[in-house]
């Protein structure tokens, strides 16, 4: 990859936007669509701020889903709505290509495809909803990065077999991705099989779909990640078998982390941080094997996890064509329990008294997407993808239709320039997706007025609004940073 001082970005780098079928498409009645996971999650705009942090569903617990299984106030469950992505994807497509935006990462709903997980044949509307949007995105000129797995399966998968606690999921998940490959090979260029597949441990109903009412749901959901992680190899093996040309990543919900002093022991601290929040996962994925820091970090939880003899080749023998992550924020590690905390993706973190914070309390830290992918590099190898990057923040639609969002092009800028300087110091970045190119609900807090996109979308935390596209200033300035490959940022 040649690069000059000035220009540091390859010609054909992948400048693009990200979101969620959960959280942007709605569509909850419609397209033969099943009731999937995240349909589940309720949320009460009333609430005050504290309640917001308390009730946000970081955790599920039986009594929370049974309730929210049986419930047809759809008001409640923001998820059900999302933006209407369902049936505006092709003007907002048409916003997208204005933009000129390069690639396009969505995911797929698994319950679009097969409403029970389990079902006999595909639903042909579901299939027929994907291949159109991608088509339309390739006459437009924009690549498809697809999402197979982003959080929310079949709620029947749940019911009736445990989620991913039980291994037939993985049989499930592959006949669901061989459908997609066979449907969809001809209109996708990059494929994903699981979003930040480190949520499991942190999220551990979005990411595994456990509830936790039960003491020992440590072991489930490790159990429940190993599952995912011969999911995802046969996931590669099938895709380099069925589409040669494919590239299959791996992703992880990157928690950067420094020692909070240089104490010895906050030392420690952050690279075990690191190995059990980051590596562990993209290690199985790309290198193709647990890592042996993890042995005793097991035997220390007591944590037995189940495998057949096929499973350890398995690994071995699918590793990803390149690795991807979504980076946010950095954190600091530290033995000291009475720290400061603050607000981080999917978890608590430890705050640094050095960096700035979003109103959500999120750390804002470009220096560390440069530290970062140079440190996946270092370790892995392999082409990198940023998958996510965004700034959440509440943006006010002036009386002109106009919104000025200075803080975000601040926020974009500054993480830009950070992949910029990375280039420059070898590291082969190809593509870059910000989350979310349009408005959508917060995956964490399940709000809308914490908005990340670039194109703003009329609509409050109770769902009500006209659903109307604006652009923000950001819009503007992302296309003249696309259409400069990166050289103009002012």
């Amino acid at each position: 990859m040649k690069v000059t001082e000035k220009e540091s970005f390859p010609e054909n780098f992948l400048w693009g936007g990200a979101i969620s079928c959960s959280q942007a498409e709605g569509g909850f009645h419609d397209g033969g669509k099943g009731i999937d996971s995240q349909d589940l999650r309720y949320f009460d705009p009333s609430w005050s701020t504290e309640e917001r942090k308390d009730f946000k569903n970081r955790r599920m617990y039986q009594k929370r889903f049974d309730t929210a299984l049986k419930d047809t106030n759809d008001k409640m469950y923001p998820f059900r709505r999302g933006i209407d992505f369902y049936h505006r994807w092709k003007t907002d497509i048409d916003l997208f290509a204005e933009m000129d935006l390069k690639i396009f990462r969505t995911s797929i709903d698994w319950s679009r495809i097969y409403p029970n997980g389990d079902d006999e044949e595909p639903n042909k509307a579901g299939i027929q909803y994907y291949h159109d949007m991608f088509q339309y995105c390739h006459d437009k000129g924009i690549k498809v990065f697809v999402t197979i797995l982003h959080y929310n399966i079949p709620v029947h998968l749940i019911t009736k077999y445990g989620g991913w606690t039980n291994r037939k999921l993985i049989d499930f998940y592959l006949k669901y991705a061989h459908t997609l490959f066979k449907e969809l090979g001809d209109v996708v260029d990059y494929w994903l099989p699981f979003n930040e597949i480190n949520c499991g441990r942190f999220n551990p109903y979005n990411g595994v779909c456990v509830v936790q009412d039960d003491p020992n749901s440590d072991e489930k959901i490790f159990q429940s990640l190993h599952h995912q992680f011969i999911a995802n190899a046969l996931t590669v093996k099938m895709a380099h078998e069925m589409l040669p040309n494919s590239k299959v990543g791996a992703m992880i919900a990157r928690f950067s982390s420094y020692p909070a002093t240089c104490k010895p022991e906050d030392v420690l601290q952050s690279l075990q941080d690191e190995q059990y929040s980051n590596w562990f996962y993209l290690d199985i994925m790309s290198r193709g094997e647990y890592p042996k820091y993890m042995d005793r970090y097991f035997a220390s939880k007591n944590i037995k996890i189940k495998m057949k003899p096929e499973d350890k080749n398995i690994l071995k023998q699918n590793t990803v064509d390149f690795v991807s992550f979504s980076y946010y924020f950095s954190q600091v590690s530290t033995t000291d329990n009475n720290w400061e905390k603050t607000g981080g993706n999917l978890i608590v973190a430890n705050k640094n008294p050095y960096l700035e914070t979003s109103e959500w309390g999120w750390q804002m830290d470009p220096v560390g997407l440069r530290t970062t992918l140079n440190q996946v590099y270092d370790r892995y190898q392999k082409p990198i993808f940023i998958a996510e990057n965004g700034l959440g923040a509440v943006d006010r639609l002036e009386k002109d239709d106009s919104i000025h969002d200075p803080y975000r092009i601040d926020y974009l800028k500054k993480h830009i320039s950070a992949i910029k300087e990375a280039i420059k110091d070898g590291v082969p970045v190809f593509g870059y997706t910000m989350w979310g190119i349009i408005d959508l609900i917060s995956c964490g807090s399940m709000e809308m007025k914490k908005r990340y996109g670039v194109i703003y979308v009329d609509q409050d935390d109770a769902g009500n609004g006209s659903l109307n596209r604006y652009k923000k200033d950001s819009f503007y300035w992302y296309k003249k940073v696309i259409d400069s490959n990166g050289d103009v940022l002012g």
